[in-house]
């Protein structure tokens, strides 16, 4: 039986990016499935009372130069070279997960997630830019003005609320989070630790 991980994301974080591109390595070795599922990290800090750490520690000395060190560190190596910082950080992501939402009901999850996190995270993109949501989308061979369009509907939009709602009385405080089972794993620097217990619950199967 295919042991299944469920990967609370949304765009707007680098290290859910970092931890995306380390997923089918993962799935490789352990033979798990990670399952995509959108949440609007917005609404998740304003249920949790969290924020971002570039806020949460911007007066705390050498924390936030440590966080940067830690990220040079992670992305060497895993050889993560086309990962660049995008210049318009922060950007309100409302759009691309409402869109991530209606390519999963529509079928198109996986080539939505590679097109948006690559505008996001590779490229630089403004992905709060509806006419640049369109164009980057368009380039991955997606259908921008359909996914434009569908963010605009109801169920798209409720279901975007209701996901960000569950995870967040499922323990998410932010992203990425990883759920093995009932068991969290907050942050790309888990997903060691989430593929031993992969490892760990496939061996008591």
């Amino acid at each position: 039986m295919t042991t299944t991980v469920e990967f609370h994301f949304d765009f707007g974080s680098p290290n859910a990016y970092l931890s995306h591109k380390l997923v089918p390595a993962i799935e490789a070795r352990s033979g798990a499935r990670f399952v995509y599922v959108p949440v609007l990290l917005g609404g998740v800090f304003k249920a949790t009372n969290n924020a971002s750490p570039m806020v949460q520690f911007k007066e705390v000395r050498h924390k936030s130069d440590y966080y940067r060190r830690e990220m040079t560190r992670f992305i060497a190596r895993h050889g993560l070279t086309a990962f660049r910082m995008n210049p318009h950080f922060p950007v309100n992501t409302v759009q691309i997960m409402r869109g991530a939402v209606a390519a999963e009901i529509d079928g198109t999850l996986a080539p939505y997630v590679e097109a948006v996190f690559g505008a996001m995270w590779e490229n630089g993109l403004k992905m709060d830019d509806a006419a640049v949501i369109k164009a980057a989308l368009d380039a991955a061979g997606l259908d921008g003005a359909r996914t434009l369009a569908r963010i605009q509907d109801q169920d798209v939009k409720d279901r975007l609320i209701a996901n960000t709602g569950a995870s967040v009385e499922r323990g998410t405080f932010g992203s990425p989070m990883f759920y093995l089972g009932e068991e969290p794993f907050f942050g790309k620097d888990k997903l060691a630790d989430l593929e031993y217990e992969i490892g760990v619950a496939k061996a008591k199967a």
